[in-house]
């Protein structure tokens, strides 16, 4: 839980239940959450996990498409405050899709709990809902038309560039978005509210272009989606359907590469999107400094072995880095956010920062 204690109303139960739930369904995003102050630790939190129910069950290969798209739609019209479906209603529909409860991932108790997060969310000041609700329901009608889209593919297929931007802009652009609009209803100047929204939507799609970087094959053999765009694949003589092949390794690793190198090309918005935030109601630049930095490890790492994307060893950055990062950005920082983009970029920073392994 966050250092300061003006938390929002509601019932403290279930804001606790939310801020315990965000730590097993996100390893880097609890990071977020854990170096906000209140209130903003707890309207981060929440909208969150409004946004991790979709998310999941779009990822959900055991539900047929078509029905996957009926419940993306039942619960856009949850968060839509003209509508009368009720939390409750959604909870019911998506019942016999819910792993039981002993083999449930973290991610599906989520969804089980729908109407407590939900209730949680509605106890937040109106200011607060009037920000996070537009961007959320964008994301999940976005969800649900990608779905729909490739409905007869049983995953996802994304064909190129402009399709995977699309794509990323739903999935993590609005979040981006979402989390814009909590920190600018503050008074901010017309340029500074004007480079928040100008560099908001990068900021979110470099971490998506990330994760679609290093997951390739997390997303292939758990949930029957491959992101690598068609065309990239095809340039490289590599069908799609085939990304995981190892006589096709040296071809889809190209095609990782490439990826990591577009993602790269967000950084400089990214950053100054991180120099602009404000730091009113208990937001803080660490907890965004700090999935931006671990973005840019994870993009060395990607560059340098993007053949590890491929298989179950996956890429990923050391504890030992992570620890390095979080220190620095939680304590004053010895450099500025371009000096640590920097080192981070060239050597793990445990290492540049003479940490001990």
């Amino acid at each position: 839980m966050s250092r300061h204690a003006a938390r929002p109303p509601g019932d403290r139960a279930d804001l606790e239940w939310c801020h315990e739930a965000v730590q097993g369904v996100s390893r880097t995003f609890a990071l977020t959450v854990d170096v906000l102050d209140e209130p903003m630790a707890s309207y981060i939190c929440i909208g969150y996990l409004l946004c991790r129910v979709p998310d999941t069950i779009e990822d959900a290969d055991h539900v047929p498409p078509t029905e996957q798209a009926r419940l993306l739609r039942e619960y856009d019209r949850v968060l839509d405050p003209a509508d009368g479906t009720e939390a409750e209603d959604f909870r019911a529909s998506v019942d016999e899709w819910l792993p039981e409860p002993e083999g449930r991932s973290e991610d599906w108790n989520v969804v089980a709990s729908t109407p407590r997060i939900v209730r949680t969310f509605e106890a937040l000041p109106e200011d607060v809902r009037e920000a996070v609700t537009p961007p959320a329901r964008e994301l999940v009608q976005g969800m649900a038309m990608f779905v729909e889209r490739y409905a007869d593919e049983g995953g996802l297929r994304i064909q190129s560039r402009e399709e995977l931007e699309e794509y990323c802009y739903y999935a993590a652009g609005t979040v981006g978005n979402l989390v814009t609009n909590l920190l600018a209803r503050g008074d901010l100047s017309e340029g500074r509210r004007a480079r928040l929204y100008d560099t908001a939507e990068e900021f979110g799609l470099l971490l998506q272009l990330v994760n679609v970087a290093k997951d390739v094959y997390d997303d292939y053999t758990e949930e029957d989606n491959v992101y690598l765009p068609a065309e990239w694949l095809a340039a490289e003589d590599v069908p799609q359907d085939e990304v995981l092949a190892p006589e096709h390794a040296s071809g889809a690793a190209a095609v990782v590469r490439r990826t990591a190198r577009h993602a790269r090309s967000f950084l400089d918005d990214a950053q100054t999107y991180l120099e602009t935030v404000p730091t009113t109601d208990g937001n803080t630049v660490a907890a965004w400094a700090i999935p931006f930095l671990l973005a840019v490890g994870t993009l060395r790492e990607l560059l340098e072995r993007p053949e590890d994307a491929l298989s179950a060893t996956g890429v990923k950055i050391s504890r030992q880095e992570v620890f390095a990062v979080v220190t620095e950005m939680t304590g004053t920082p010895s450099d500025s956010l371009a000096d640590l983009r920097e080192d981070i970029a060239g050597q793990p920073y445990h290492r540049a920062s003479g940490q001990a392994d």
